[in-house]
Formats: structure tokens, sequence, C-alpha cells
């Protein structure tokens, strides 16, 4: 299987980074193939002109290597903080540019037509704010995000989300702890 794994977050070192290489490790293990980004050490563009919009739009070669990976892709990890209920920019800047019309999806008369149908993703975010404030304030937007709005859409169903918090409050035991539950994660999404 081939799995594109991609990470949102800004600070080399960081626990999203650990989890990232994680499950890039675990993959490689269970024999996949994995093609990783780390956007912000890559300095992915994630600015969307009004001019690459449409479908038949030339996106650069930079953007459309992420695309065709995208569509070859038969699983997809994606790693990042928890910002506002949000992914960072830089993330939701690469899903804008490379979720694409005629790559992830396509809109006929009979509706959305979605091309990740029938693959697997597993969304790993990380937060400061207890599990239980967020639900209470604020419900759970990335799972909808994630799930729905953009995988969903895009026609992918088996799907999967785990968050960690808090990470400000974590021991080094705790996050070795989180770390396995990232290895267990990966084998229950991506084996067979």
């Amino acid at each position: 299987m081939r799995v594109l794994v991609v990470l949102g977050h800004q600070r080399q070192g960081s626990f999203c980074h650990a989890i990232a290489q994680t499950a890039v490790a675990e993959l490689q293990r269970l024999g996949h193939t994995t093609v990783y980004h780390d956007l912000y050490a890559e300095a992915f563009d994630p600015i969307l002109p009004d001019t690459q919009i449409p479908k038949s739009a030339q996106v650069s070669p930079e953007v459309r290597r992420h695309c065709d990976e995208l569509a070859a892709a038969e699983g997809y990890v994606v790693v990042h903080p928890n910002w506002w209920g949000m992914p960072p920019a830089m993330l939701k800047g690469w899903v804008d540019r490379v979720f694409r019309q005629g790559v992830a999806y396509d809109i006929s008369a009979e509706g959305v037509i979605g091309y990740l149908k029938g693959k697997r993703a597993l969304a790993i975010t990380t937060s400061n704010t207890p599990r239980q404030d967020e639900l209470r304030l604020y419900g759970d937007p990335l799972e909808n995000l994630w799930k729905n709005c953009i995988f969903g859409f895009c026609g992918l169903t088996d799907f999967r989300r785990r968050n960690f918090e808090s990470i400000v409050m974590s021991t080094p035991e705790q996050r070795a702890e989180w770390l396995d539950e990232v290895r267990r994660l990966v084998r229950e999404v991506f084996a067979g």
C-alpha cells in the first residue's frame, strides 16, 4: 500500500514530528511505501492564487507532484496541532491547493464524485485544551473537518482520528505511551 503522510507543524522536534516519524516507521515496518511531507521544512507555498482555482488551471510543478501523490496514495496520515479548532494555515493551504477538483473530487449533474473512495485515512492531532473542555465548549471541529468536510466530501469513508491532549501538561512517559498508541492505530488502520 502507498501511504501519503503529511505533517503540518513548524517546530522541528515537536511532538507532532515524533508522531509523524513514528507513523512513517510503523508503516514501513508493515511493508508499506510511504511518501512523507513536512510542509514547513519543505516551505510549501500554501497560498492558492485565484487563477489556479479552476479545474483546468495550470499549477506549479510542486503542486502537481503533490496532487499526483494524493491521487496515487491508497492511504493518508495527517498530523498537526489544533490551532483555534483548525489546522495551521500551512496545512489548510495545502488542502486548498492539492485536494483539487479533478484530483480529489469532481462535480457532475448527479452531485459530488469522490475520487478517494475506498481509501483509508488517519488524522492525528494535538492540543493543549483538556478534552472535556474542548468538547463542552466547541464540540470537535477537527473531527468534522477531516472526516466529513475534507475526506468524506472526497468519497473516503474509512477514517479514524485521535487527538492527544494536553501536550503542555504531558510527561515524557505519557508521550512514550502515546507514541505506542500511534503505532497501534497505524496497524489497525493500515494492516492487511
